[in-house]
């Protein structure tokens, strides 16, 4: 596919946010190896929850250990506006932290455009200091998805720099009053549910729909594998009908019958904390939720003896693998950045245990990569803790998105994927109903994928 420049890329984005205007930067990359005296090393950073005090921490560290380099920052919480005049002026960015998912979608145009660095090199680099390379660092599963190669051709283009978890959440102070186990399998987990349902309790409750694409994929991997859930993102054919499929939807026919009966009417944007209060108020054992619910509740009333418990979704046999999605927060280097390898570097050096340690402590966030979580822990409390240490504690991370596809008319895949459950719960259709709608969008989307 032909090349197109960053400033094709930005005419792109302006096309789709109604402004004007044009630049171009020109071909003089400068990407060579050689002593970065006097070298300026453009970041360009989305200011959020994390807050802004690691990244100065951040260009610190990396100054000195490069001589004769300034890190140029540009911290935000509305970078992509920032950022669009610098391009226009051929000002690009050599690194920039913005995550998929933003409503001015910069960073989805220029994955569209093919306006991203190859980060095999960075991949492969030893971490600054340390005998391993990015790669034998980050923990498994958060490489090799659409989040970070949305072309599907074995490279990374985007690397994870924050990670949050999803999963279920429990109160642990009701388990211990009612001697409760945890359950580790589904069957478990209906013995327990039908225990819960003699004192009175639910099994489960869920926000809204919408919380379902957390907990699809965690069940259809455990029944097939991640084969299951790479098939699913890549809408292949038959995915909704497999062995693996069947056996997810059996088990939400069984749930069914252990929701606790407000949850469907209160499932939308005014009804959805209502839903997550039922867990506070120990009428349901379990919620699907991710790792921001502690905060959203934190000033909701609760039952005495209230503790924040957080599991990931159970296997089906024993001792099977037990799957949770993560989000994930990218970075990246622009194709047509000028310091290239010098942005490799700052890139690894943020997965380096000295940079891990300040973002822990001035973020209060943790890097995907092993041994975060032991440097962590001191700056962060024990519920955060508790949270972030889902993968250290045995679970799998299910990191990906849905493949690109053109617009299908009459068709929204999200509607249909998780927004039927509501539907299967009050009872107007039936799994079955669900699982062949399913199939029958799945085979629409395929046919509309984008081909790189």
């Amino acid at each position: 596919m032909k090349k197109r420049t960053l400033a094709l890329i930005l005419s792109s984005l302006m096309a789709l946010t109604t402004l004007t205007g044009c630049g171009s930067n020109g071909d003089g990359k400068d990407t060579d190896s050689g002593a970065a005296e006097n070298k300026v090393l453009k970041v360009a950073a989305f200011q959020g929850g994390y807050g802004k005090a690691y990244w100065e921490k951040l260009k610190e560290g990396f100054e000195k250990q490069h001589e004769g380099v300034t890190v140029e920052l540009t911290v935000e919480s509305n970078i992509e506006e920032v950022i669009r005049p610098q391009i226009q002026a051929g000002n690009v960015p050599d690194f920039i932290y913005l995550a998929t998912g933003r409503p001015d979608a910069l960073t989805e145009t220029l994955i569209k455009e093919e306006g991203l660095h190859d980060l095999s090199k960075v991949l492969d680099t030893k971490v600054p200091g340390e005998d391993v390379t990015v790669k034998e660092k980050l923990l498994p599963g958060f490489i090799d998805s659409y989040a970070t190669n949305p072309y599907g051709d074995g490279k990374s283009y985007l690397l994870p720099l924050f990670y949050s978890p999803t999963g279920l959440f429990y109160n642990k102070g009701l388990f211990e009053e009612k001697g409760y186990e945890l359950p580790t399998t589904w069957d478990e987990m209906f013995a327990l549910g039908d225990k819960a349902k003699a004192d009175g309790i639910s099994l489960w409750a869920y926000p809204t729909a919408g919380y379902l694409d957390c907990m699809i994929p965690p069940m259809l991997a455990a029944a097939g594998g991640e084969k299951a859930f790479d098939d699913a993102m890549n809408y292949a054919e038959g995915v909704w009908t497999s062995d693996a499929a069947n056996k997810t939807f059996e088990t939400f026919g069984k749930l069914k019958d252990y929701l606790e009966p407000t949850v469907v009417a209160n499932a939308n944007n005014q009804g959805f904390k209502n839903n997550q209060q039922l867990v506070l108020d120990n009428k349901v054992l379990f919620s699907p939720n991710g790792t921001w619910l502690p905060e959203e509740m934190k000033d909701a009333p609760r039952a005495e003896g209230f503790e924040w418990g957080f599991m990931p979704y159970p296997a089906f046999e024993k001792g099977g693998d037990q799957y949770s999605v993560s989000f994930i927060e990218q970075m990246y280097i622009p194709k047509d950045a000028e310091n290239v390898e010098l942005a490799e570097e700052f890139m690894a050096y943020l997965y380096s245990d000295e940079a891990v340690k300040i973002i822990a402590q001035d973020a209060k966030g943790v890097v995907p990569v092993a041994g975060s979580m032991e440097i962590a822990a001191e700056f962060l409390d024990p519920l955060q803790v508790e949270l972030l240490k889902m993968y250290d504690n045995g679970a799998k991370a299910l990191i990906g998105v849905f493949a690109a596809t053109e617009p299908v008319e009459g068709l929204t895949y999200s509607d249909v994927y998780a927004g039927t459950i509501d539907s299967v719960m009050n009872g107007s259709k039936t799994v079955q109903e669900w699982q062949t709608s399913l199939q029958e969008a799945t085979d629409k989307m395929r046919a509309s994928i984008i081909a790189n």
